[in-house]
């Protein structure tokens, strides 16, 4: 984060963007609809206001247009009677085209693309709701002028929505081989990935970091979804427990965030493995992701 920005306003930050976050549970809960709840947009309120990210902020408009536009073709995908592969695969082709046309590299849109498959979203309260929490999150950007001084044209490096391709349906292939296309899609994972491979350093060290914050905050999430009944008291515990975490481990990572959010809205059968499949894949993507950018290191030398 900004070192100008005072602890005041950064304290500031983190109580409108947990609001922001408690607000979209509590909506769910008063409508009895959980397609509301959108673990990404707890992960871009923090990335957003708090964190910054100088990427996501750069053109407050794709924070609401990148994002929607990738909830309504994964939202459509889901509509039609194919498998549950080829949807996750039309899908992530399509999300890298429509970024590709609008020249956005806003990651968070992956996740809100795909998670209409993994929840198998049929009511049109999920796109509202993606419109209306992108749309005040990108309002908060231009209000405060939160990307002031940020240059708002930055060359985008395509190829990496191919690579990301390659790595997504390499991991896809091997959950299939093993018995589980269901496991296939952890979307707060693939946001990570995505951003990851944009990086112009990455080591095993920061591979690791990710791995275990990733892991823990799965972790931590399932098991308060288990133990407490009150989604508003987990949502809080969640939100506190993932900032102690990130605080320890000294790395910034708003998809930690997001991934507590998932046993509200994943499957049943999927939320009680949630932690090991959040290990596994966070190994073998990131260990991707790795192998990768030595490779492209190596090739540039």
């Amino acid at each position: 984060m900004n070192s100008a920005i005072s602890k005041k306003e950064t304290y500031i930050s983190y109580l409108i963007a947990i609001a922001l976050i408690l607000g979209m549970v509590v909506a769910s809960l008063l409508f009895n609809d959980k397609e509301i709840i959108l673990p990404e947009i707890a992960a871009m309120a923090i990335g957003v206001w708090v964190y910054r990210e100088a990427g996501w902020i750069r053109q407050p408009s794709k924070i609401f247009i990148a994002p929607s536009l990738t909830a309504i073709i994964g939202f459509a995908v889901n509509q039609l009677d194919i498998t549950y592969l080829a949807k996750v695969s039309l899908t992530l082709v399509l999300m890298m085209l429509s970024l590709r046309i609008i020249r956005s590299n806003l990651a968070p849109s992956i996740a809100t693309g795909l998670l209409p498959l993994v929840t198998n979203a049929t009511e049109w309260s999920f796109v509202i709701s993606v419109l209306v929490f992108t749309f005040i999150l990108m309002l908060g950007v231009i209000l405060f002028g939160l990307n002031k001084g940020i240059e708002k044209k930055v060359n985008i490096n395509y190829k990496y929505m191919f690579v990301f391709l390659v790595i997504s349906f390499v991991w896809m292939g091997l959950c299939t081989l093993a018995g589980y296309p269901q496991l296939s899609v952890i979307p707060p994972i693939f946001v990570v990935v995505y951003e990851s491979l944009q990086k112009p350093m990455y080591n095993e060290k920061m591979a690791f970091k990710q791995a275990l914050v990733l892991t823990i905050s799965a972790t931590v999430g399932t098991m308060l979804y288990y133990a407490i009944d009150s989604w508003i008291i987990v949502t809080i515990l969640d939100i506190i427990c993932m900032l102690i975490l990130l605080r320890i481990v000294g790395i910034r990572v708003p998809a930690v965030f997001a991934f507590p959010l998932l046993p509200f809205v994943f499957p049943e059968e999927v939320v009680a493995i949630l932690p090991l499949v959040a290990l596994i894949a966070s190994v073998i993507l990131f260990g991707m992701v790795l192998a990768y950018k030595k490779w492209e290191l190596k090739r540039i030398h």
